[in-house]
């Protein structure tokens, strides 16, 4: 939302455009009219919308044509004022400020014009008769107001309605010719809907429903409003409503309904309050909030944060087979602006027999979770040339590899008069190029990187073929699981027995062949 608004009048000479201003500041109607008010600024705790508003004055008897231009580009919203019994006054507005204005503003950008028809304690009928085909012809006109700044009439609300065109503008929501919301807003609200739809079953119930006017306008809808709202949306659609539920189209009829009556600041303060801004594009305070992290310190998430996301992965699992589908994934991240996990996320985390995403893989997106990750991990004991302290944790950095079947820490200090060890490097190297080798490298140099590779390529094949082995076993006993026991046990020794002897015979080749 802004942070002030400037409201300018414009009109032709003696149609009371200093009076108005007058008038609101005053409260009542001056003896005696300058030709021009100063600019004047109403403080944020005045307004109903608690914003600052400057009301800037024009008089073509004191101000310069470019003057008036400068106005016009400072201008958040500009109210054309004519007079209710001067004909020639409201055929000006057609015939001159309406096309002088649009001439000096850009086309994509056009600031909301609010016609004002002053002096209507001077005549018995209104002027809306011949106002309404204007508002009809030209979009950025956002509404008509008739006032008297000399009984008071309609002055307050001729600026609040000002401050509300710039702070609610109908621009970017409504197409008034066709009728019907623009796509734009139709894709913010749909995102707003699917955010708002916990069970993600495509409804919104009465629970969701307060849950969102909870989010929205920080308190609940009674019962009975609430059968009310759902009552209106029948009334105008089929579809709007299902299984007692408002329906994305239902939701999408409301805010239309909301704008077509007048109350564009309910659906402005939806769209704000998830993220939006005056383009309906989500602003970077939203997708990217500061976190003021202390010198020295780390974040990581807490309980809530981890129930959270497992709502979101049970949201949208919806098969229950603990892990997301490509188009689950694809739905997961429909309220997102972009897709933020690139097409290798497959490669890079826990997956199942599909090579679908398992809840652990998708746990591990959100904090560099290695348990069961296809990338290798190292921890590195930097300025291992010091004293080793205590580390304030649960877990030694020892115990906490060992928990999790890691290398013991690489230590690695730069600060001494020798090279820097090259180990770490060596090592790194190895585990990117041999990613399912965890063992402990056996080479006695420990440096070469040569012997390390040739000693890990060893011990994995030696690995690969003892498993096979195992699942010949383990075939054999699942085909004559039917045997007597004590037949059972015997195969199973000699098998285990062959296993064993042929496990070391490889060995012991092997380490002829170092």
């Amino acid at each position: 939302m802004r942070k002030d608004v400037r409201i300018l009048l414009v009109g032709e000479p003696k149609v009371g455009k200093t009076s108005l201003i007058m008038s609101l500041v005053s409260e009542e109607f001056p003896d005696e009219v300058p030709l021009r008010a100063e600019e004047i600024t109403i403080p944020a705790d005045v307004t109903p919308e608690r914003v600052p508003t400057h009301i800037v004055d024009y008089s073509e008897a004191e101000q310069t044509e470019e003057q008036l231009f400068q106005e016009i580009s400072k201008a958040n919203v500009i109210c054309i004022v004519y007079a209710v019994n001067n004909k020639k006054s409201i055929e000006k507005v057609t015939s001159h400020w309406i096309p002088l204005i649009n001439d000096r503003t850009d086309k994509d950008s056009r600031v909301p014009l609010i016609l004002v028809g002053n002096k209507s304690d001077l005549v018995e009928h209104s002027s809306m008769e011949t106002i309404l085909p204007i508002m009809n012809q030209y979009q950025d006109i956002e509404t008509c107001v008739e006032c008297s700044a000399k009984n008071l009439k309609n002055i307050s609300e001729l600026f609040y309605y000002a401050q509300k065109a710039v702070l609610h503008p109908t621009g970017p929501l409504y197409c008034p010719e066709e009728k019907e919301l623009k796509p734009s807003c139709i894709k913010s609200l749909t995102r707003i809907f699917k955010v708002s739809d916990l069970d993600n079953d495509g409804i919104l119930n009465d629970n969701e429903l307060n849950f969102f006017q909870r989010t929205c306008f920080n308190t609940p809808l009674a019962p009975q409003a609430l059968e009310d709202v759902k009552n209106v949306v029948r009334r105008n659609m089929t579809d709007g409503v299902n299984d007692d539920g408002l329906t994305l189209k239902g939701f999408l009829f409301l805010h239309t309904l909301f704008i077509q009556r007048g109350r564009h600041e309910t659906t402005w303060t939806v769209l704000r309050r998830f993220g939006y801004d005056d383009d309906l594009e989500l602003t970077q305070e939203y997708l990217f909030p500061m976190v003021k992290i202390p010198p020295d310190c780390t974040t990581e998430l807490n309980h809530n944060a981890y129930l959270f996301l497992q709502s979101v992965f049970d949201k949208h699992d919806k098969d229950k087979d603990c892990a997301l589908s490509p188009e689950e994934v694809k739905d997961l991240f429909k309220v997102f602006p972009y897709m933020p996990w690139g097409p290798d996320v497959n490669h890079t985390v826990g997956t199942n027999e599909q090579g679908w995403i398992t809840y652990q893989g998708y746990l591990s997106q959100w904090t560099q979770y290695f348990i069961d990750s296809k990338t290798p991990c190292v921890m590195l004991a930097a300025k291992s040339d010091l004293h080793e302290v205590r580390q304030h944790y649960s877990l030694s950095p020892h115990e906490f590899c060992r928990k999790h079947k890691l290398h013991p820490p690489q230590p690695f200090t730069c600060s001494t008069i020798e090279a820097p060890s090259k180990d770490i490097y060596t090592r790194l190297t190895t585990m990117a190029m041999y990613p399912h080798a965890r063992l402990r490298c056996m080479c006695a140099c420990n440096r070469c990187s040569y012997c390390l590779c040739q000693n890990l390529l060893k011990l994995e094949l030696l690995r690969s073929i003892k498993a096979q082995l195992c699942r010949v076993v383990f075939n054999r006993h699942m085909a004559q699981a039917d045997l007597k026991n004590s037949t059972f046990w015997l195969r199973a020794s000699v098998g285990a027995t062959v296993f064993a002897v042929l496990g070391f015979a490889m060995y012991r080749a092997l380490l002829k062949q170092r």
